[in-house]
């Protein structure tokens, strides 16, 4: 395959992905409170409504993301009008809905006018373009939960930096975006002009839906919608993690890095490289003076980017706040580095009021320009950079959750420049953990080991481990040869694995690699395990790996246990990329 095929293929494979990032959009609790104005809007109008407000959505979305920062520069202007001016068409078609004579004589006018313009012929197909004006100003005020993809170009069209590329996937997520809202709305016009006893209730239907568009324009205006999704996405906690995990294959990366102009080979980022400085800041809130890397040695540094529009940023904010406080004292230095999704996000007015908002006492730098975002080379919202006394970054994590695990690394790197840290850890009410005595998750590749090794080996000749993140300080231990890579480990000559671990199930991730069919003896506390204690892929005490997936390994059938797993790897070649419990 040529480089031009290989580079052909990564496109496509970004672009496949970005298009599923879109589709899935309509289980993010970022769009659910749109749902009920989509709704509103369908339920009354010709049968091309829902047409209208989904192309009216998208369109909206897709211009004025990519074009913002364009006309910003070119016509100086303050974003937010553009915002409120959105607000103030959906609350005035909301009052269209309570208010029967004006949506008719608003219907009219929209008739006339698009017939004037020869835009339509059939007054029974005006409920396009009133729809349509729905579905722009929705557009406008919208702010999906972004993951990798949709961060990447929010970011390049925020510093211009916008061309085919980005604008090629920016149409396939909208077009993603596009289809379950067309759906949805198709679905809802359809309910209201056939249902026989709704139709008997469309005025009253109609007039509650116009005070639920109401209530909606006066929550966006407040910033209220954002408390409304932060407490949406509490029910569903997994959904932004989803979304990582989906965009953050390596052919994705790859592309994304092309995007933005970088070829992925190194990232200024990595656990134990120096950690950049905060350049080119546009204004220090929060501080009296602008801080820098260099003058906090001696001490620890968290670095948690974020923006006060993304959900998920807005979801770790407690915990953030809740680590400044305990540790502060301490040594642990927190910096909030700001770097805005969408243009009316660099308003220091607005910056300085979530921050009030949201109780944020430590110091915040506005990265208006995404300088100090390059600079870590970040892809996401939020994101946290553990840097240790020594200016050495010793800790990534993106995303929410893994709350345990980071205070533990804080506390870790806070003993090691000579802190006396006694405070207790926070349990982790994060519902991606099962349960709160669980092992962590585990994983077996260089660039994420999650554990530390202590000095020199055991004299039998296995290299134990003990994991930072582990609420019982689990032991970990290698033996005989392994080969270990970024994602995985491979097993060689007279491989074991032993994790004194805690938990109900045991899981792991394993991949035939170089082995036909690889085979692993599962020895629990000393012993070959039994029927009663085995995971549904062990059989006879062996697991065959016949393909590349996760395996159950244990299963003890009740509460969570502590208890040596001992996995024998009787076939050398088999890649081991993660443990996890249940």
């Amino acid at each position: 395959m040529t480089e031009d095929h290989k580079k052909e293929h990564i496109m496509e494979v970004l672009l496949l992905f970005a298009f599923i990032s879109g589709l899935v959009t309509i289980f993010a609790p970022c769009i659910w409170p749109l749902l009920p104005i989509i709704l509103s809007a369908s339920s009354s109008g010709g049968h091309r409504k829902p047409l209208g407000i989904t192309l009216g959505i998208v369109l909206s979305f897709a211009v004025i993301t990519l074009t913002i920062s364009y006309i910003v520069k070119i016509i100086p202007f303050d974003p937010d009008v553009l915002r409120y001016f959105a607000v103030a068409i959906i609350g005035f078609l909301g009052l269209t809905l309570v208010i029967p004579v004006l949506s008719q004589k608003l219907e009219g006018a929209v008739s006339r006018l698009s017939g004037k313009m020869g835009l339509v012929s059939d007054p029974k197909k005006t409920g396009f373009w009133s729809g349509f004006l729905t579905g722009f100003a929705l557009g406008i005020v919208w702010t999906p939960c972004a993951g990798p993809i949709l961060a990447t170009i929010a970011t390049l069209a925020a510093t211009q930096s916008v061309n085919l590329d980005v604008i090629l996937v920016t149409l396939v997520y909208v077009i993603g975006v596009g289809i379950p809202l067309f759906i949805f709305a198709t679905a809802g016009s359809t309910l209201f002009s056939r249902s026989r006893f709704l139709s008997k209730y469309t005025g009253q239907i109609q007039q509650v839906f116009g005070v639920i568009m109401i209530l909606t324009a006066v929550s966006i205006a407040t910033g209220f919608d954002k408390t409304l999704q932060v407490k949406l996405l509490d029910a569903v906690p997994t959904y932004g993690n989803f979304i990582n995990q989906l965009e953050t294959n390596d052919s994705v990366k790859k592309e994304l890095d092309s995007l933005r102009g970088r070829d992925g080979s190194s990232a200024s980022t990595e656990k134990g490289k120096a950690a950049p400085e905060f350049v080119g800041i546009a204004k220090w809130l929060n501080t009296d003076k602008p801080l820098t890397i260099k003058e906090q040695k001696g001490k620890v540094v968290l670095v948690d980017i974020w923006t006060y529009t993304c959900i998920n940023c807005l979801r770790t904010i407690p915990r953030v706040n809740n680590l400044y406080e305990k540790y502060k004292d301490d040594g642990l230095v927190v910096v909030g580095v700001h770097s805005p999704e969408f243009e009316f996000e660099k308003d220091t007015k607005n910056v300085e009021a979530a921050i009030e908002r949201f109780k944020i006492k430590y110091p915040v730098a506005q990265d208006n320009d995404f300088a100090t975002w390059n600079a870590y080379d970040n892809q996401y919202w939020p994101a946290k950079y553990l840097v240790d006394a020594n200016g050495v970054i010793r800790y990534t994590h993106y995303g929410e959750g893994n709350y345990e695990e980071t205070e533990r690394m804080i506390q870790l790197l806070l003993k090691e420049a000579g802190q006396q840290v006694n405070t207790t850890i926070d349990a982790d009410s994060d519902s991606t953990i099962a349960h709160e005595t669980n092992s962590p998750e585990t994983y077996l590749g260089s660039k994420r080991m999650l554990f530390l090794e202590p000095q020199g080996k055991a004299a039998n000749g296995t290299q134990n481990f003990t994991l930072i993140n582990s609420p019982k300080n689990n032991r970990f231990s290698f033996g005989g040869q392994w080969t270990v890579a970024n994602e995985y480990s491979a097993s060689g000559a007279n491989a074991t694995i032993r994790y004194n671990f805690n938990g109900e199930k045991v899981f792991m991730v394993l991949k035939k690699g170089d082995a036909i069919n690889g085979k692993i003896r599962v020895l629990l506390d000393g012993k070959v395990v039994d029927a009663a204690a085995a995971g549904i892929d062990v059989k006879n005490g062996e697991v065959t790996v016949t393909e590349d997936r996760l395996y159950e390994i244990i299963d003890l059938k009740g509460q969570p246990q502590n208890k040596v797993l001992e996995l024998q790897f009787l076939t050398p070649g088999v890649e081991a990329y993660t443990f996890t419990f249940g």
